[in-house]
This record gives structure tokens, C-alpha cells and sequence, in this order.
């Protein structure tokens, strides 16, 4: 059976600055990224948006790399995907998938082609 990883990496902007709690020994930064990708339609283009929310965990004595968690920072993330299932004070039961960070950096911002440009096409 082959061995699937569970992982991804995206770019985007940070969307507001990190929220960040200290435990006794870790701490965790929780921030939202808009991430977006272009989709043409014939000769229409339109740039699709949306935001994401990612929790990044340091021990205590590594958490200098949460300061360019701020709003507006254009990062590279790479991480794994965390399921989490509780239930409410009502009994409901609720589930999730957490996109937890297990690095990331400033990314390189890519130029956009000019108009007309085409991509792949032979002349």
C-alpha cells in the first residue's frame, strides 16, 4: 500500500494579525490567510478569494518566527491538515479540519504577465 502524506503548502496574505496564547510550555498563533487563484472564463478573468485559518505550535523558547505574523505579510505556509471532532453543551456533534503550520516564510511575490501574454502557446 503506498503511503499517502498528509501535508500541503499555499501562499497568500496574512488576513489580520496573529492571535497568540502561551501554555506552560508551547505556545500556538492562530491567524486567517486570503489566499485567491485566477480562473478565466473565455476571455473573462476574474480572481476567485477566500480565507483559510491556520494555527501555527513553537516550544515557548522559539516563537520569534510569530512575529511576521502580522496583517498584510505575503507568506509561504507548509503544513498538515488535523481533524478535530467535539461535541456542544447541546450534545450536537461538530467537526473540523485544522490546517496546522509546521513551517513558513516570506514569499516571493510573482510579477504579473501582461495582457495578451500567452502561457505555454507556440508562436
Amino acid at each position: 500500500m503506498k503511503k499517502i502524506e498528509n501535508s500541503f503548502a499555499v501562499t497568500g496574505f496574512v488576513g489580520k494579525d496573529a492571535e497568540i496564547r502561551q501554555f506552560a510550555n508551547t505556545s500556538v498563533a492562530r491567524f486567517s490567510m486570503a489566499v485567491s487563484r485566477q480562473e478565466k472564463n473565455g476571455d473573462d478573468s476574474n480572481r476567485i478569494s477566500a480565507f483559510i485559518n491556520v494555527e501555527a505550535w513553537r516550544k515557548n523558547e522559539k516563537t520569534d518566527s510569530f512575529e511576521n505574523l502580522t496583517k498584510g505579510t505575503l507568506l509561504t505556509v507548509e503544513g498538515c491538515f488535523k481533524p478535530e471532532e467535539w461535541t456542544d453543551k447541546e450534545g450536537v456533534k461538530h467537526n473540523r479540519i485544522v490546517m496546522v503550520a509546521t513551517s513558513f516564510y516570506p514569499a516571493q511575490e510573482k510579477e504579473e504577465k501582461p495582457k495578451g501574454s500567452s502561457k505555454g502557446k507556440k508562436k
